[in-house]
């Protein structure tokens, strides 16, 4: 009996796929890169000149950090657009080396899936891209991976590695935090990439809610309001540090929202106290409260309440940075054992 050939593809893997893909966004990514990339996509690696760096910092330190965008490309799937969750895995990234100060310099993605679009892997990176671009990150590289079996159809894991740097005496470590200091919340544009497990429970599960629907309170529908972008927040940590401001700590709002996420940076003998009043929450967080009848310190430590960003700065520091980006005062620091009150 003759045997029928059997090859990637019919194993489920498409590498004509994967290469239509890279075609489709090569001219996109390569409109990212600086000067000091050396070599294009394709290449088993990216190399990446740091002699201009060099020449700028007395001591360069380079920062890196890996996250990704979890539960949220759920989303994208269910709406069928996927033009923002490049953008996401960006501001993810890009943000958690931000609060030491680093100037985010270069970019690498990895996107997986059961079976690959070229057309969605091009919607994605369109996003990445313009992400990059706003803040003069380089792309310089990415995996694109089709694994079926391992992930369900459909779905789309996104994850971002970024190196940045930063002058080694320039590192903000929270070390110079003092009892007095002022706690400035930089607003979020909603859920940003953090609790979209309990989001989609709430709205989907015991709301009942349809991905086109418009709960009582939300201006948008749920799918339009759950995709909002995280918000980047480099260009204006930088306006601040290029203006010569003192910061003495900043934290990333992410998983564990201000209760968990504002004690990594504190130093033993510092409380933050938040006042709750100081700033208008927003209504996706307001109608996730009330649909899901969710204790307010799980709130907390769950999503980021509408605050993307702490900067913690000195009394005579306010001011001015007030007169740079939009900030919101929500809080102080105080002598005690650590961690957050609520007040």
């Amino acid at each position: 009996m003759k045997k029928n050939k059997v090859d990637y593809k019919l194993a489920g893997v498409d590498i004509s796929a994967g290469n239509e893909a890279v075609d489709l966004i090569k001219d996109s990514v390569k409109s990212t890169f600086s000067n000091n990339v050396l070599i294009g996509l394709g290449g088993f690696g990216a190399l990446y000149d740091l002699k201009s760096i060099i020449k700028e910092y007395d001591n360069p330190v380079l920062v890196q950090s890996i996250d990704g965008v979890g539960t949220k490309t759920i989303i994208a799937r269910k709406l069928k657009k996927y033009d923002t969750i490049g953008i996401d895995l960006l501001s993810a990234a890009a943000n958690d080396i931000l609060v030491m100060g680093a100037r985010p310099i270069t970019f690498l993605d990895y996107i997986a899936n059961d079976k690959l679009s070229p057309s969605i892997i091009k919607e994605i990176i369109a996003g990445m891209v313009k992400a990059c671009r706003d803040t003069n990150v380089s792309l310089v590289g990415g995996e694109t991976a089709e694994m079926p079996d391992t992930y369900l159809p459909g779905e789309h894991d996104l994850v971002g590695v970024i190196t940045g740097v930063v002058e080694k005496n320039k590192i903000i470590s929270g070390e110079s935090i003092l009892p007095g200091d002022i706690i400035l919340g930089v607003p979020s544009s909603g859920i940003h990439t953090n609790g979209y497990s309990l989001a989609r429970k709430i709205f989907f599960d015991i709301g009942n809610y349809d991905i086109n629907d418009t709960p009582s309170g939300l201006s948008s529908s749920v799918g339009l309001t759950l995709l909002e972008p995280h918000i980047n927040y480099t260009n204006d940590i930088f306006t601040l540090l290029d203006n010569n401001i003192a910061i003495n700590g900043m934290a990333h709002i992410t998983g564990g929202g201000l209760i968990e996420n504002i004690p990594r940076i504190l130093p033993k003998n510092c409380t933050a106290t938040i006042s709750k009043g100081s700033w208008d929450v927003l209504p996706v967080f307001n109608c996730i409260q009330s649909i899901g009848n969710i204790d307010e310190h799980e709130m907390f430590r769950t999503f980021n309440m509408g605050i993307g960003m702490i900067v913690i700065a000195s009394k005579n520091q306010v001011g001015p940075i007030k007169n740079l980006i939009n900030v919101i005062e929500i809080g102080k620091v105080e002598e005690g054992m650590g961690g957050v009150k609520l007040i």
